[in-house]
């Protein structure tokens, strides 16, 4: 399988949960049978290769055989070695799945014009909001988008000019509240007229809950219920707000094999 076949995921944000949604997707898309690759760019944090680390030593410590993924850091190269360095570390896969870092530069900028699915999550707050799109504080009605958005929209714009391909950019709403607030409806009013004017998708994403936190240091996912001690309802339905997140995210294929 070519780079070119492959299926780039590209997750970029600076916050909303971004390290530890791409680590369940990929995981989740191992545990469907795909082959699936993560490059972690943020070479200060290394918030997803730490996690897969520690799933790593984890597999080995208590003998686990656990889906795992193929996965590796920027080294911070030129462009050109960038662009190669992905191209090995896709090579035989179906998806690969980039984390960037929670700033601007030149590596997460060339991630996301080669995306085929562009993944930004954020907290249900006008906080998160304002990374792509501003809004009047009387009205909370959207003023302009951001410089973000701007720069998605043209790298929307030059993929399609460049080889056909549309950038399906999806807006995750995380650590939703589960009960209806009236600021909860006023980003999501928000949501919806900035989606009509730069052309996003918005899909529901993962709850705050404890035990995101709690797996990281054993590497462990919601997938995992056979390693994790006292399942609890919590992990049941943070799991059924996973299948439903990548169901959402319509990735190629998604429905054959089923995803867990």
């Amino acid at each position: 399988m070519t780079a070119k076949s492959v299926h780039i995921i590209v997750f970029a944000n600076e916050k909303g949960g971004k390290s530890t949604t791409a680590v369940h997707v990929a995981i989740a898309l191992a545990a469907a049978g795909r082959r699936v690759a993560a490059l972690d760019l943020d070479s200060r944090q290394r918030t997803t290769a730490r996690y897969l680390e520690n799933r790593q030593a984890s597999m080995t410590k208590k003998v686990l055989d656990l889906p795992m993924v193929r996965f590796a850091t920027s080294d911070g190269s030129s462009l050109a070695e960038f662009e190669d360095h992905i191209a090995s570390l896709a090579e035989g896969c179906e998806f690969l799945i980039i984390d960037t870092p929670g700033r601007d530069d030149q590596f997460a900028r060339f991630a996301a014009a080669r995306a085929n699915t562009l993944v930004t999550p954020m907290n249900d707050s006008f906080v998160d909001f304002d990374l792509i799109g501003q809004v009047d504080p009387e009205t909370y009605k959207v003023r302009k988008p951001s410089f973000y958005s701007e720069l998605i929209w043209d790298a929307r714009k030059a993929r399609a000019k460049q080889d056909g391909v549309t950038i399906d950019w999806v807006v995750l709403r995380n650590r939703l509240q589960h009960i209806e607030a009236r600021n909860m409806r006023r980003v999501g009013a928000a949501l919806a007229e900035l989606s009509r004017r730069v052309g996003f998708r918005v899909i529901p994403g993962l709850s705050e809950r404890v035990i995101y936190r709690e797996l990281f240091p054993s590497g462990f996912t919601l997938l995992d219920f056979a390693a994790i001690p006292e399942v609890g309802l919590s992990h049941v339905a943070a799991r059924q707000e996973l299948r439903e997140m990548i169901s959402a995210l319509a990735l190629p294929d998604s429905q054959q094999p089923r995803l867990f």
